[in-house]
């Protein structure tokens, strides 16, 4: 008779064979989910998807047909994984930041790294700065990734103007690939909130010198970098290096957490206004994760009154149910990015770690899209009525003009605005009676080229 634990005999081993083969697809079913063709409603979101992005590049095959998306596979989720050689993921970034604000990294190595993560498109949003804007552009050209000009606004929500009832709330704005229109009116709020964070930053020393931890501003302003509005992430690692704290996360749960001994307010605009702003300037205004608001409920309401777009729901660990419903009640858009810093350790998510569904980016761009249209609209149309060095300037803010530049420091002004809108639009997009009219006003207008960086 042969025992239980008998290996040698066969049909025991086919059985210990089967039952392993079935423990490894489980595991593979839960780790990955099951893999499947796309829907016909994936399929045409992934083909407008991957025209908008590679509206730069013309000759990119999968800009103008479904060419090869028989090689592509989408999982449970919808997330789009390449089965084909040579074939790319569409790995959009939506939340980012760089030594402009609270980052570790300049804008050119967010972009490197970025480009190492298979990420295609990024959106920078520095909190209350778009300075760095110009430098991932003039990066992302080398790498071949586009940029979402954009923006993460420091707000307060304040449900009966009560001091004691506010809360801090971030708002994510994206822009179109020449950014807002009004953009001084943009600039000046976002001033307004830096010139805010210098005292609130000096406030926060200042209370830590009277717990007896006697921090220097100087060193604060050292780590923060020349020009940058300090934040609480600079007061927590001028904290750690001076040996208070062992690190940030000891910095932030001892003393700068909403409410700490140490934590300070600045001279943030009211939610709403900043979301109506953002609006107003040809944006799209997206919630910034909702989970870390004590009471989100009645702050999602107000913002969508406002005109707010979206709210974040995806997260590196999947989307969050919870918020993933609160958009469905109130029709946001729903979005997430990884709110990378570069400041390393295990509580970070990386770069392009966000998997969003194909239909949630398509429908990012369809709401987007028109919005940014318009948007562009205005700035060309601002030019064509007044042709003037300010005016081409707010088209160049953050388009590297000497990629328009031809044999001569002049151009015809039609020609310009031609190669802008079709690295900007789609071909549906541009044929537009306005187009056609800025077109015409600019036919015969000579642009020098040459002054604009």
């Amino acid at each position: 008779m042969v025992g239980l634990g008998d290996n040698n005999n066969p049909s025991c081993q086919n059985n210990i064979s089967s039952k392993a083969k079935d423990k490894k697809k489980n595991k593979k079913k839960k780790r990955g989910g099951s893999k499947r063709k796309m829907t016909a409603e994936q399929t045409l979101a992934f083909k407008s998807v991957t025209e908008w992005v590679y509206l730069d590049r013309h000759h990119h095959p999968n800009s103008s047909s479904t060419a090869g998306l028989s090689s592509w596979v989408v999982d449970d989720f919808g997330v789009q994984k390449s089965l084909g050689r040579g074939m790319e993921k569409m790995v959009f970034e939506l939340h980012s930041h760089s030594k402009h604000s609270d980052g570790f990294l300049s804008p050119s190595k967010l972009v490197e790294r970025a480009h190492g993560n298979g990420v295609k498109v990024l959106a920078l949003t520095d909190h209350d700065t778009m300075s760095g804007i110009t430098e991932a552009v003039e990066a992302a050209r080398r790498f071949g990734i586009k940029i979402i000009p954009g923006v993460e606004i420091s707000t307060i929500f304040s449900p009966s103007r009560n001091p004691e009832m506010e809360e801090p709330v971030h708002i994510l704005a994206y822009y179109s690939s020449c950014g807002p229109t009004r953009y001084e009116e943009l600039d000046k709020l976002l001033a307004n909130i830096r010139e805010g964070r210098y005292v609130r930053a000096k406030d926060m020393v200042l209370k830590l010198n009277k717990l007896k931890l006697p921090l220097k501003w100087e060193h604060v302003t050292k780590i923060a970098g020349k020009g940058v509005a300090p934040g609480r992430l600079h007061v927590a690692r001028a904290m750690v290096e001076a040996g208070y704290v062992e690190n940030l996360k000891q910095a932030f749960a001892r003393y700068l957490y909403d409410g700490g001994p140490a934590y300070s307010t600045g001279s943030e605009p009211l939610a709403e206004e900043a979301v109506q702003l953002i609006c107003e300037t040809g944006g799209l205004a997206v919630l910034a994760h909702p989970w870390a608001l004590k009471n989100p409920i009645p702050i999602i309401r107000r913002l969508k009154d406002a005109g707010l777009h979206g709210m974040e729901v995806y997260r590196s660990d999947g989307r969050l149910a919870a918020y993933n419903d609160l958009a469905d009640t109130y029709n946001l858009l729903k979005l997430g990015g990884s709110d990378y810093h570069g400041r390393g350790g295990h509580g970070e998510s990386e770069l392009g770690s966000v998997n969003l569904p194909v239909v949630v980016l398509h429908d990012f761009l369809k709401v987007a899209r028109p919005i940014w249209c318009s948007a562009i609209k205005d700035i060309l149309e601002g030019y064509a009525k007044e042709p003037s060095d300010t005016n081409l300037a707010k088209i160049a803010r953050f388009t590297r003009m000497g990629s328009f530049k031809g044999s001569t420091p002049s151009s015809c002004g039609k020609d310009l605005i031609d190669r802008c809108l079709a690295s900007w639009l789609t071909a549906e997009e541009q044929q537009n009676d306005e187009f056609e009219a800025i077109r015409l006003k600019l036919s015969h207008a000579t642009i020098n080229l040459s002054g604009v960086q």
